[in-house]
């Protein structure tokens, strides 16, 4: 497919299919500006994904699973921002961060987050319960009732993910 056809099958699925896009996440999250946001992160998706363009013959099923998709990352960045805060407002005062370190922290939380997405929901709880709650694999196997080895091969893992995504 030339780039000329690729961006005249963009613009037609944009022009054909951004209102009602919008619409349903709107429903979806209650707020129009997260809507637009989303929406926008769901032609993205599509702009990296060209090969599927010529052969799509329902495009809002394919619209909306992709939508889906930018909408957990969505409401899961949310939940970890929301965690964030809430350790925060318990700390003392004295110990209480910038919002300059607020921010870079943030950010740093959503990079190991995405860093880990593409594991199985196990094996991200294995690699988050050694790396910020200091468990031994022992502790891991234990508190996820599988064995030892089971937790050696999640961390492999999740150290591999990391690895390739910091390339």
């Amino acid at each position: 497919m030339s780039s000329a056809d690729l961006s005249s099958n963009v613009q037609s699925l944009y022009a054909e299919h951004h209102g009602w896009l919008s619409t349903w996440l709107r429903r979806r999250l209650g707020c129009a500006h997260s809507a637009a946001d989303l929406a926008q992160d769901t032609f993205v998706r599509v702009l990296l994904r060209p090969q599927v363009l010529p052969t799509l013959r329902e495009p809002r099923a394919y619209l909306t699973t992709l939508a889906k998709g930018v909408v957990s990352e969505h409401w899961r960045r949310q939940a970890l921002e929301r965690a964030y805060l809430d350790a925060l407002a318990q700390m003392p005062e004295a110990l209480a961060l910038s919002p300059e370190d607020r921010l870079e922290l943030l950010q740093t939380l959503d990079e190991i987050d995405v860093m880990l997405d593409g594991l199985a929901p196990k094996a991200r709880e294995a690699f988050v319960l050694s790396q910020l709650e200091g468990l031994t694999y022992a502790a891991i196997a234990q508190r996820l009732d599988i064995s030892e080895r089971t937790v050696k091969r999640y961390m492999a893992q999740g150290f591999e993910r990391c690895l390739a995504l910091m390339e």
